[in-house]
Parts: C-alpha cells; sequence; structure tokens
C-alpha cells in the first residue's frame, strides 16, 4: 500500500462537520436522502452525531475490549430543526475527548487493524466526510473533498475491511476459489494505490502495490473514495475499469460496508 500523506484528523473533524452543518442549517429535514434510501436530513445528522457522541464515550474510557453497549447520552433536542445545532455541539464534544484521551497513538480496543485511540478519530472523520458528502447530495449541491483527504479515506476503507464482517456480513464472500486474484484501486490524481488480494481463506490490502493486477479501477480520489462507499457505480463519469469484469461484480456485490 502506498504512504498515506499525514492527516489532522482532530482538526479535519471540527472542519467536515462544519461544513456539515452549513450544508443543513436551514435546510428542509425532512427531505429524502437517496444515498441512504430510507432516511431523511433529519436521520442523516442524527446518525452522525451519534456516532460522534458514541465515540467520544469510547474515547474517554480509553476502552480495551469490544464494549459490551452503545447506549449514551445523545442530549439530542426535541425539535428537528434544532439537529443542525446539535450536530455543531457533537463535534465540540468530539474535540473535548480528543484532548481528554491525551495521546491518540496510544493502545486502546478497535474493531479495525489499528489498535490505537487514533483509529477513532479517523473512523469519526469519514463517517463524517461521508455523510457530509450525502447531505449535500440529498441538497443538489456538488460535493468536493479535498484530494489527499479522499486518498485516506480510501486507506482506511481498505485497511478495515477485512474486519468488518460483523456488522458487512458479504464481505465473508470475498474470496476466490481459483487462485489469488487481485484488484487494484489507483489514484489519477494524488499518486497513490493499493492493491487488494482476494484468497481461498479471505481477503486483504497487499504491500506490493506495483504488482500486476486481475482488475483495475481509476479515477480521482474523491471518486474513488466516494466509488468503494457506494455513492458511485464504475458506469460512473471519471471512473476507469479495466480487467476481470467478473472480479469486480463480485468485489462490489460484497464490499458494502
Amino acid at each position: 500500500m502506498s504512504t498515506p500523506s499525514p492527516v489532522d484528523y482532530p482538526a479535519a473533524v471540527a472542519a467536515q462537520t462544519a461544513r456539515f452543518v452549513d450544508a443543513v442549517a436551514g435546510a428542509d429535514l425532512a427531505a429524502a436522502v437517496p444515498s441512504c434510501p430510507g432516511w431523511t436530513l433529519a436521520d442523516l445528522v442524527k446518525h452522525a452525531g451519534s456516532v460522534q457522541r458514541w465515540f467520544s464515550v469510547l474515547l474517554r474510557q480509553r476502552i480495551q475490549e469490544r464494549p459490551t453497549s452503545r447506549d449514551v447520552d445523545l442530549d439530542l433536542p426535541e425539535r428537528e430543526a434544532d439537529y443542525p445545532g446539535w450536530l455543531a455541539a457533537s463535534a465540540a464534544v468530539a474535540a473535548e475527548a480528543f484532548t481528554a484521551a491525551g495521546d491518540l497513538d496510544g493502545p486502546m480496543w478497535a474493531w479495525g487493524a489499528d489498535q490505537h485511540a487514533r483509529f477513532w478519530v479517523r473512523r469519526m472523520l469519514f463517517e463524517t466526510v461521508l455523510h457530509r458528502v450525502d447531505a449535500e447530495s440529498a441538497l443538489g449541491l456538488r460535493p468536493d473533498v479535498d484530494g489527499d483527504l479522499a486518498a485516506d479515506g480510501v486507506d482506511e476503507f481498505l485497511t478495515n475491511l477485512p474486519f468488518a464482517a460483523f456488522f458487512a456480513p458479504d464481505t465473508a464472500n470475498l474470496r476466490s476459489s481459483d487462485g489469488d486474484r487481485t484488484i487494484r484501486f489507483s489514484c489519477a490524481d494524488t499518486d497513490r494505490d493499493w492493491l487488494v488480494r482476494l484468497r481461498a481463506d479471505g481477503f486483504g490490502p497487499v504491500p506490493e502495490a506495483t504488482a500486476a493486477a486481475d482488475a483495475t479501477v481509476r479515477g480521482s480520489a474523491q471518486d474513488l473514495l466516494l466509488l468503494v462507499y457506494g455513492r458511485l457505480d464504475l458506469a460512473s463519469g471519471g471512473i476507469e475499469a479495466v480487467g476481470d469484469e467478473k472480479l469486480l461484480a463480485h468485489w462490489f456485490a460484497n464490499s458494502a460496508f
């Protein structure tokens, strides 16, 4: 896998939440969110703020094993019209938790590959980025994600997906019964790329990103981020897919996060 660009995750959480709040402030929160079927903007805002507050509790507690409950005090306002302000307050709760947690490089239980406190800040960031994009798209706004940030989001997704089966069960199907098969994800604008190998016993990213691949997907970092999260498909303009079509179909049918 390629070397990531440094991202100040706490600062990025604050900045992305502020953009999210700006997008939904004054909007009709009963509006549907097409990229999250069945959800309204109110549902989307509630989810994003709830995730920030739950992760903040985990960070404050510096948990060392899987939590047994997701119950936290959300302090959710009664009126949906107040949800944007509540989301802004959620980011403030998160910022306090980052400070209270101290060294974000310290050990901490996480469901993904990185067993450090920083895992949760990075995960919070990309939950916020993705749902900010969902909100903007629902409101007819053109999404915009910085290239280096989007590339880090692709890296975070591919690194953690092999550990996500407990809430993304279809990932258990990401196997190859016909020898190892590989897919390359290549950024057209940030000189980043990743190679993922499907094996008989599972799948995961591999370090030899320059090795030949059975299929390649290429696009801007933003488009790749939205693609891996199912907000775009392979037929979307700006996405180039070459190689084993069945392998790519198998990947995207089973990699929903």
